[in-house]
């Protein structure tokens, strides 16, 4: 009819789903600011004050910081950290690199690599305070079964004191720790290797190519970007070490000499021994400095190779 305007169809109204997903991650917000951002500043902010944990905070300006960089007794911890943790990567990656050689070998073809994962991983998933309990039984200097064992085997003429002595207790944690950890970094190293194209080892291996030469020429060089980041978070949890050091030393390093005395251990005695908590927070910066600095290293150091 000429006298009948055209009706437009409505549209339906429009819902901003957008906004109803910032509903979801505000649980994860507010969680997150209440329980780590929070205590960063926090820290931050207490690192330059004489707080002892109770009272009020007195701004020291950067004192705590300088005497941290003064204190011998802090890198003398820093250095047993490192010797520790040396000791342990050495072990860690060489078992680690050992296990990737032989199960990325194309001539042995060993099959059910699911179960050994599964095995060697084993450890890694046990609490520390067990296993730090069953080498504590195992070790023991009058009773342990390992001395037994050795003795036994006419290897050793009287018990050793593998947790009392402070030139073989660094390295007895860094071997339990070694045990724990390299079924972690075997994991990845086989990652890696099966992320590399099979052409390039038939490839090899039709030319005449031995299994060292193949490891070394092919899987080695293109295995580096995971050996750096192997290396490296090893290392920053090398530096952050705590439980097993202050379990086997059941709580006190200075009973071997301090020998066990790691960077950690002696923030947790400032923070939560003799209260001084200004001077902890300082600690905890100086390692976040350290490590900060390590973990700028690993991106230059990665990002020069990708170039």
């Amino acid at each position: 009819m000429a006298g009948t305007q055209a009706v437009k169809p409505a549209t339906p109204k429009r819902r901003n789903i957008n906004n109803v997903a910032y509903l979801f991650i505000i649980p994860f917000v507010v969680v997150f600011c209440i329980f780590s951002l929070y205590p960063v500043i926090r820290t931050l902010y207490l690192s330059f004050t004489n707080y002892k944990g109770y009272g009020d905070a007195v701004g020291v300006g950067i004192s705590n910081y300088v005497r941290v960089f003064q204190d011998k007794y802090f890198w003398q911890a820093f250095l047993n950290t490192c010797n520790i943790w040396i000791v342990n990567i050495v072990l860690q990656l060489g078992l680690a690199f050992l296990l990737t050689i032989v199960f990325s070998d194309m001539k042995y073809r060993i099959r059910g690599l699911s179960i050994f994962r599964a095995v060697f991983y084993l450890p890694n998933l046990i609490s520390c305070a067990s296993v730090s309990f069953l080498f504590k039984t195992l070790l023991d200097w009058k009773y342990g079964t390992f001395n037994q064992i050795l003795m036994n085997m006419n290897l050793i003429s009287q018990p050793v004191n593998w947790l009392g002595t402070p030139t073989v207790t660094p390295y007895v944690v860094s071997v339990i720790n070694a045990w724990m950890w390299f079924g972690n970094s075997f994991i990845m190293l086989m990652a890696g290797v099966q992320g590399i194209p099979k052409d390039y080892f038939e490839a090899a291996a039709i030319d005449g190519a031995g299994r060292w030469k193949i490891f070394g020429k092919i899987t080695l060089p293109l295995l580096k970007p995971i050996m750096i980041y192997v290396a490296i978070t090893s290392l920053i949890g090398g530096l952050q070490m705590f439980d097993m050091p202050h379990l086997m030393s059941q709580g006190n390093a200075a009973i071997h000499d301090g020998c066990l005395n790691t960077m950690v251990m002696y923030l947790y005695k400032f923070g939560f021994t003799v209260n001084q908590v200004g001077y902890a927070s300082a600690i905890a910066y100086v390692l976040f400095l350290i490590i900060l600095v390590v973990s700028v290293a690993q991106f230059f150091i990665m990002n020069r190779k990708e170039d």
